[in-house]
Protein backbone atom coordinates (compact mmCIF):
# COMPACT_ATOMS: atom_id res chain seq x y z
CA UNK A 1 0.00 0.00 0.00
CA UNK A 2 1.38 3.45 -0.90
CA UNK A 3 1.87 6.09 1.77
CA UNK A 4 -1.14 8.31 2.51
CA UNK A 5 -0.75 11.95 1.60
CA UNK A 6 -1.35 14.57 4.28
CA UNK A 7 -1.39 18.20 3.27
CA UNK A 8 -2.83 20.02 6.30
CA UNK A 9 -0.55 22.76 7.65
CA UNK A 10 -1.07 25.59 10.11
CA UNK A 11 -3.06 25.71 13.33
CA UNK A 12 -5.12 23.06 15.11
CA UNK A 13 -6.87 23.80 18.38
CA UNK A 14 -6.92 21.05 21.05
CA UNK A 15 -10.51 21.51 22.16
CA UNK A 16 -11.82 21.11 25.70
CA UNK A 17 -14.54 18.54 26.38
CA UNK A 18 -17.67 20.18 27.83
CA UNK A 19 -18.94 18.62 31.07
CA UNK A 20 -22.01 19.35 33.18
CA UNK A 21 -21.64 20.07 36.91
CA UNK A 22 -22.31 16.40 37.69
CA UNK A 23 -19.42 15.30 35.44
CA UNK A 24 -21.58 14.03 32.54
CA UNK A 25 -20.89 15.10 28.95
CA UNK A 26 -22.49 18.33 27.77
CA UNK A 27 -22.50 17.71 24.01
CA UNK A 28 -24.86 20.62 23.28
CA UNK A 29 -21.98 23.10 23.58
CA UNK A 30 -19.96 21.52 20.75
CA UNK A 31 -21.72 23.00 17.65
CA UNK A 32 -21.47 26.50 19.17
CA UNK A 33 -17.78 25.85 20.05
CA UNK A 34 -16.99 24.75 16.48
CA UNK A 35 -18.70 27.84 15.05
CA UNK A 36 -16.85 30.18 17.45
CA UNK A 37 -13.47 28.76 16.33
CA UNK A 38 -14.39 28.76 12.63
CA UNK A 39 -15.48 32.41 12.81
CA UNK A 40 -12.12 33.27 14.37
CA UNK A 41 -10.35 31.65 11.38
CA UNK A 42 -9.25 28.41 13.08
CA UNK A 43 -9.41 25.66 10.47
CA UNK A 44 -8.37 22.58 12.50
CA UNK A 45 -9.67 20.84 15.63
CA UNK A 46 -8.12 18.10 17.82
CA UNK A 47 -10.59 16.11 19.94
CA UNK A 48 -10.00 13.85 23.00
CA UNK A 49 -6.40 14.93 23.54
CA UNK A 50 -4.88 16.13 26.82
CA UNK A 51 -6.97 19.33 26.86
CA UNK A 52 -9.99 17.25 25.88
CA UNK A 53 -9.40 14.90 28.86
CA UNK A 54 -9.74 11.90 26.56
CA UNK A 55 -7.93 9.69 29.07
CA UNK A 56 -10.54 10.41 31.76
CA UNK A 57 -13.45 9.28 29.58
CA UNK A 58 -14.91 5.89 28.75
CA UNK A 59 -14.68 4.50 25.21
CA UNK A 60 -18.42 5.17 24.75
CA UNK A 61 -18.00 8.80 25.85
CA UNK A 62 -14.98 9.34 23.60
CA UNK A 63 -16.99 8.01 20.67
CA UNK A 64 -19.89 10.35 21.44
CA UNK A 65 -17.56 13.35 21.59
CA UNK A 66 -15.88 12.36 18.30
CA UNK A 67 -19.27 11.84 16.61
CA UNK A 68 -20.57 15.22 17.78
CA UNK A 69 -17.44 17.02 16.56
CA UNK A 70 -17.54 15.10 13.25
CA UNK A 71 -21.06 16.39 12.69
CA UNK A 72 -20.14 19.95 13.73
CA UNK A 73 -16.99 20.14 11.60
CA UNK A 74 -18.85 18.93 8.52
CA UNK A 75 -20.86 22.16 8.85
CA UNK A 76 -17.85 24.40 9.60
CA UNK A 77 -15.49 22.63 7.11
CA UNK A 78 -12.73 22.26 9.72
CA UNK A 79 -9.98 19.63 9.69
CA UNK A 80 -10.82 17.06 12.39
CA UNK A 81 -8.08 15.15 14.22
CA UNK A 82 -9.11 12.61 16.88
CA UNK A 83 -6.75 11.37 19.61
CA UNK A 84 -7.38 7.63 20.15
CA UNK A 85 -4.58 6.57 22.54
CA UNK A 86 -4.15 6.44 26.30
CA UNK A 87 -6.30 3.33 26.80
CA UNK A 88 -5.78 -0.47 26.72
CA UNK A 89 -4.77 -1.65 23.24
CA UNK A 90 -8.15 -3.24 22.31
CA UNK A 91 -9.85 0.08 23.17
CA UNK A 92 -7.29 2.10 21.21
CA UNK A 93 -7.91 -0.13 18.19
CA UNK A 94 -11.68 0.25 18.63
CA UNK A 95 -11.36 4.04 18.86
CA UNK A 96 -9.12 4.15 15.78
CA UNK A 97 -11.62 2.09 13.77
CA UNK A 98 -14.45 4.29 15.01
CA UNK A 99 -12.63 7.53 14.08
CA UNK A 100 -11.88 6.09 10.66
CA UNK A 101 -15.54 5.14 10.18
CA UNK A 102 -16.45 8.80 10.82
CA UNK A 103 -14.10 9.79 7.95
CA UNK A 104 -12.11 12.10 10.24
CA UNK A 105 -9.14 13.80 8.59
CA UNK A 106 -6.47 12.34 10.87
CA UNK A 107 -5.86 10.21 13.97
CA UNK A 108 -3.42 11.09 16.75
CA UNK A 109 -2.19 8.37 19.10
CA UNK A 110 -0.37 8.34 22.43
CA UNK A 111 2.07 5.50 23.18
CA UNK A 112 1.15 2.57 25.42
CA UNK A 113 1.16 4.23 28.86
CA UNK A 114 1.84 1.30 31.20
CA UNK A 115 4.07 -1.13 29.28
CA UNK A 116 5.90 1.89 27.91
CA UNK A 117 8.00 1.60 24.76
CA UNK A 118 11.67 2.41 25.38
CA UNK A 119 13.05 2.13 21.82
CA UNK A 120 11.95 3.47 18.43
CA UNK A 121 11.35 -0.14 17.31
CA UNK A 122 8.88 -0.82 20.14
CA UNK A 123 6.99 2.38 19.38
CA UNK A 124 6.87 1.57 15.64
CA UNK A 125 5.46 -1.90 16.39
CA UNK A 126 2.71 -0.35 18.54
CA UNK A 127 1.76 2.23 15.92
CA UNK A 128 1.82 -0.45 13.20
CA UNK A 129 -1.05 -2.19 15.05
CA UNK A 130 -3.08 1.04 15.09
CA UNK A 131 -2.26 1.90 11.48
CA UNK A 132 -3.42 -1.52 10.24
CA UNK A 133 -6.85 -1.00 11.80
CA UNK A 134 -7.41 2.42 10.16
CA UNK A 135 -5.33 2.16 6.98
CA UNK A 136 -7.12 4.93 5.10
CA UNK A 137 -6.80 7.61 7.82
CA UNK A 138 -3.55 9.58 8.27
CA UNK A 139 -1.93 8.63 11.61
CA UNK A 140 0.25 10.85 13.81
CA UNK A 141 2.12 10.03 17.01
CA UNK A 142 1.58 12.15 20.13
CA UNK A 143 4.93 12.91 21.79
CA UNK A 144 4.31 14.46 25.23
CA UNK A 145 7.04 13.07 27.52
CA UNK A 146 6.10 15.33 30.47
CA UNK A 147 2.81 13.35 30.72
CA UNK A 148 3.74 9.91 29.31
CA UNK A 149 7.35 9.54 30.52
CA UNK A 150 8.09 8.04 27.10
CA UNK A 151 11.34 9.73 26.10
CA UNK A 152 12.10 8.18 22.71
CA UNK A 153 14.06 10.65 20.54
CA UNK A 154 11.70 11.84 17.82
CA UNK A 155 14.43 12.44 15.23
CA UNK A 156 15.68 8.85 15.59
CA UNK A 157 12.12 7.49 15.67
CA UNK A 158 11.11 9.24 12.43
CA UNK A 159 14.34 8.18 10.71
CA UNK A 160 13.54 4.55 11.61
CA UNK A 161 10.00 4.17 10.27
CA UNK A 162 10.69 3.96 6.55
CA UNK A 163 7.64 2.52 4.78
CA UNK A 164 6.47 0.29 7.62
CA UNK A 165 3.31 2.26 8.44
CA UNK A 166 1.80 3.51 5.16
CA UNK A 167 -0.75 5.69 7.00
CA UNK A 168 1.85 7.37 9.26
CA UNK A 169 2.31 11.06 8.43
CA UNK A 170 3.84 12.89 11.42
CA UNK A 171 3.88 13.82 15.10
CA UNK A 172 2.50 16.24 17.63
CA UNK A 173 5.66 17.40 19.39
CA UNK A 174 4.78 18.70 22.86
CA UNK A 175 8.20 19.43 24.27
CA UNK A 176 10.51 22.39 24.86
CA UNK A 177 13.45 20.52 23.27
CA UNK A 178 13.67 22.36 19.96
CA UNK A 179 16.98 20.70 19.08
CA UNK A 180 15.10 17.38 19.01
CA UNK A 181 12.18 19.08 17.25
CA UNK A 182 14.50 20.38 14.51
CA UNK A 183 15.87 16.85 13.96
CA UNK A 184 12.31 15.54 13.72
CA UNK A 185 11.51 18.23 11.14
CA UNK A 186 14.53 17.25 9.00
CA UNK A 187 14.02 13.48 9.38
CA UNK A 188 13.89 11.40 6.18
CA UNK A 189 14.13 14.46 3.88
CA UNK A 190 11.41 16.39 5.73
CA UNK A 191 8.96 13.60 5.02
CA UNK A 192 6.74 14.19 8.07
CA UNK A 193 4.41 16.90 9.36
CA UNK A 194 5.51 18.22 12.77
CA UNK A 195 2.95 20.03 14.93
CA UNK A 196 4.57 21.87 17.83
CA UNK A 197 2.51 21.72 21.02
CA UNK A 198 4.29 24.44 23.03
CA UNK A 199 2.57 27.85 23.47
CA UNK A 200 5.74 29.72 24.45
CA UNK A 201 8.12 28.71 21.65
CA UNK A 202 6.12 29.61 18.52
CA UNK A 203 8.51 32.27 17.22
CA UNK A 204 11.59 30.15 18.01
CA UNK A 205 10.04 27.15 16.24
CA UNK A 206 9.17 29.28 13.19
CA UNK A 207 12.84 30.32 12.97
CA UNK A 208 13.70 26.61 12.68
CA UNK A 209 11.20 26.15 9.84
CA UNK A 210 8.19 24.79 11.71
CA UNK A 211 4.87 25.98 10.30
CA UNK A 212 2.25 23.89 12.12
CA UNK A 213 1.04 24.12 15.72
CA UNK A 214 -1.45 22.44 18.08
CA UNK A 215 -1.79 24.93 20.94
CA UNK A 216 -4.11 25.11 23.95
CA UNK A 217 -3.89 28.93 23.87
CA UNK A 218 -5.89 29.05 20.60
CA UNK A 219 -9.02 28.30 22.66
CA UNK A 220 -8.79 31.67 24.42
CA UNK A 221 -6.56 33.76 22.13
CA UNK A 222 -7.23 32.71 18.51
CA UNK A 223 -6.55 36.14 16.98
CA UNK A 224 -3.31 36.60 18.93
CA UNK A 225 -1.96 33.20 17.84
CA UNK A 226 -2.99 33.75 14.19
CA UNK A 227 -1.31 37.17 14.18
CA UNK A 228 1.85 35.78 15.79
CA UNK A 229 2.18 32.97 13.24
CA UNK A 230 1.58 35.45 10.38
CA UNK A 231 4.35 37.75 11.70
CA UNK A 232 6.73 34.79 11.99
CA UNK A 233 5.98 33.71 8.41
CA UNK A 234 6.59 37.25 7.15
CA UNK A 235 9.93 37.42 8.94
CA UNK A 236 8.87 40.31 11.19
CA UNK A 237 11.08 39.10 14.03
CA UNK A 238 10.81 42.07 16.40
CA UNK A 239 7.02 42.30 16.31
CA UNK A 240 6.78 38.51 16.55
CA UNK A 241 8.98 38.62 19.67
CA UNK A 242 6.68 41.21 21.31
CA UNK A 243 3.57 39.23 20.42
CA UNK A 244 5.12 35.98 21.69
CA UNK A 245 5.86 37.74 24.99
CA UNK A 246 2.23 38.89 25.22
CA UNK A 247 0.94 35.37 24.52
CA UNK A 248 3.43 33.80 26.96
CA UNK A 249 2.43 36.24 29.74
CA UNK A 250 -1.24 35.47 29.09
CA UNK A 251 -0.61 31.71 29.16
CA UNK A 252 1.43 31.95 32.39
CA UNK A 253 -1.37 33.96 34.06
CA UNK A 254 -3.72 31.05 33.33
CA UNK A 255 -1.44 28.02 33.66
CA UNK A 256 0.13 28.95 37.01
CA UNK A 257 -2.98 27.52 38.70
CA UNK A 258 -2.02 23.87 39.35
CA UNK A 259 -4.45 22.00 37.11
CA UNK A 260 -3.84 23.41 33.62
CA UNK A 261 -6.99 21.97 32.06
CA UNK A 262 -9.20 23.31 34.83
CA UNK A 263 -7.51 26.71 34.48
CA UNK A 264 -7.94 26.69 30.68
CA UNK A 265 -11.64 25.92 31.10
CA UNK A 266 -12.08 28.76 33.58
CA UNK A 267 -10.21 31.16 31.26
CA UNK A 268 -12.35 30.05 28.32
CA UNK A 269 -15.52 31.06 30.21
CA UNK A 270 -13.96 34.39 31.25
CA UNK A 271 -12.66 35.37 27.80
CA UNK A 272 -15.18 33.86 25.34
CA UNK A 273 -18.88 33.01 25.06
CA UNK A 274 -18.09 29.28 25.36
CA UNK A 275 -18.60 27.67 28.77
CA UNK A 276 -17.30 24.10 28.83
CA UNK A 277 -17.79 23.58 32.57
CA UNK A 278 -14.99 22.33 34.83
CA UNK A 279 -12.39 19.59 34.50
CA UNK A 280 -13.44 16.03 35.26
CA UNK A 281 -9.95 14.91 36.21
CA UNK A 282 -9.48 17.08 39.31
CA UNK A 283 -11.40 18.30 42.33
CA UNK A 284 -13.17 21.59 41.67
CA UNK A 285 -12.65 22.93 45.18
CA UNK A 286 -10.33 25.82 44.27
CA UNK A 287 -12.18 27.00 41.17
CA UNK A 288 -13.64 30.20 42.71
CA UNK A 289 -10.26 31.23 44.17
CA UNK A 290 -8.58 30.52 40.81
CA UNK A 291 -11.24 32.55 38.98
CA UNK A 292 -10.75 35.59 41.22
CA UNK A 293 -6.96 35.61 40.76
CA UNK A 294 -7.25 34.98 37.03
CA UNK A 295 -9.68 37.87 36.51
CA UNK A 296 -7.20 40.19 38.22
CA UNK A 297 -4.18 38.93 36.25
CA UNK A 298 -5.96 38.99 32.88
CA UNK A 299 -7.29 42.51 33.56
CA UNK A 300 -3.73 43.66 34.33
CA UNK A 301 -2.66 42.24 30.95
CA UNK A 302 -5.29 44.34 29.17
CA UNK A 303 -8.07 41.77 28.73
CA UNK A 304 -11.68 42.31 29.77
CA UNK A 305 -12.69 39.04 31.46
CA UNK A 306 -16.38 38.51 32.13
CA UNK A 307 -17.07 38.81 35.84
CA UNK A 308 -19.70 36.27 36.86
CA UNK A 309 -22.31 37.46 39.36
Amino acid sequence: MSRLSYTYKGLIVPVLTPFNNNGSLNLNVIPQYATYLAKKGIKGVLVNGTNGEGMSMSVAERKLVAETWAKATKETKQHLMVQVGGAPLPDVIELAKHASSLSVNSILCLPELYFKPSTPEQLIEYLELIGKEAPKTPLLYYHIPIMTNVNIHMGQFLESIGDRIPSFVGIKFTSANLEEGAQALRADNRKYTIFLGNNQLINAACALGMDSFILSSINMFPELVLDLVALCKNGDILRAKDMQEKLSSSVVAIMKHGNRIQATKIAMALLTDIDVGLSRAYSNSNSSETTTTMIKDLTNLGYQPKVKH
